[in-house]
């Protein structure tokens, strides 16, 4: 993976960055959808800032971005594809501590497998990434079926970011435009494994060899379906 990134000039420069840009790039779908919403926002879009500064976390009262990577790439241990996130930030928080961000937009798209569906005993690569993820994340030996697996790579990118930037925090984002359905309950699930009910709001799930983990449910401004 490339470690050279070049300015974006619009939304439309994200477009080429998808892994099938001719079916993902279209109107009222989730990458369109956040790369109008993010290139609006120049920075964080309003509805993220606003999660992060009312959190109830004293270290968020103040958010910067430093950068932000459309499509971001994150080699996972195992082998195989890394993980493709939608949006990745570096922020720099009210205590001067780095934050590696991670944002998983979505729309009306499922999380993709389930643990079940994706079969990590398939394969000698699949459990040795499954075996990584769950030591990124501190979780226990045995996961639920019914987890998505994209929550738990995503959530572990944005460690392996904390770790590779010598960042205090990893958060994940779900960045959600339009009615979030089963995925928000899919979101709950994921919380849950870490022994708390989700909170409406920025959880703390865990903190894991001195970097401690968010997540967050975050409602998009549905305007930006129609970019």
């Amino acid at each position: 993976m490339s470690h050279i990134y070049v300015p974006s000039c619009g939304p439309e420069d994200w477009r080429g960055l998808l892994a099938d840009p001719e079916t993902q790039w279209r109107q009222g779908y989730s990458a369109r959808t956040t790369a109008y919403c993010w290139e609006a926002a120049g920075g964080f879009p309003a509805e993220i800032e606003s999660a992060l500064t009312h959190s109830g976390f004293a270290r968020f009262r103040q958010v910067e971005p430093l950068l932000i990577v459309p499509e971001y790439k994150t080699d996972l241990p195992g082998g195989g594809r890394p993980s493709q996130t939608d949006v990745f930030a570096l922020a720099k928080d009210a205590q001067g501590d780095l934050l590696a961000l991670t944002v998983e937009a979505k729309v009306a798209e499922s999380f993709g497998p389930t643990l079940e569906e994706w079969a990590p005993a398939s394969s000698p690569g699949k459990t040795a990434r499954l075996e990584a993820i769950r030591g990124l994340l501190g979780l226990p030996q045995s996961l639920p079926d019914a987890i998505r697996y994209q929550l738990l790579h995503r959530t572990a990118s944005a460690v392996i970011e904390a770790r590779r930037f010598n960042a205090r925090s990893a958060m994940m984002i779900v960045h959600a435009f339009g009615h979030g359905g089963d995925n928000h309950a899919d979101y709950r699930r994921f919380v849950e494994l870490f022994g708390t009910p989700a909170p409406e709001g920025l959880a703390l799930l865990r903190t894991v060899d001195a970097i401690d983990i968010y997540a967050a449910w975050v409602e998009g401004d549905p305007v930006f379906l129609k970019a």
